[in-house]
C-alpha cells in the first residue's frame, strides 16, 4: 500500500523534457513587478528587488527597507509631501 502511495503520478512524468537552470535568476536580481488584476484591470502592483546579505543584516523585511527609504526620501530637497 504505502509503496503506490510513493510513485509518481503519470502526469507528473517529466521524462524527455528538460529544464533551464538559473531561467529567471537574472530577472530576479534586476528586480520584478507583479500586477494583480481585477477582470482586466490592474488592482495592484508590488514590486520586488533583491538586496545582499550584508544589508539584510540590518534590514531583515519589507517594512525596515521602506522605512529607511521613506525616511530618506523626505530629506530630498523638493520631494516633501509626495
Amino acid at each position: 500500500m504505502k509503496k503506490d502511495r510513493d510513485q509518481m503520478l503519470p502526469e507528473y512524468d517529466f521524462a524527455g523534457k528538460t529544464g533551464v537552470r538559473g531561467k529567471y535568476a537574472k530577472a530576479m536580481k534586476d528586480g520584478y513587478t507583479i500586477k494583480t488584476f481585477k477582470g482586466k484591470k490592474v488592482a495592484g502592483e508590488t514590486h520586488y528587488v533583491a538586496i545582499e546579505s550584508d544589508v539584510h543584516e540590518y534590514f531583515p523585511d519589507s517594512s525596515s527597507v521602506n522605512g529607511v527609504l521613506r525616511k530618506i526620501i523626505s530629506l530630498v530637497p523638493g520631494r516633501a509631501g509626495r
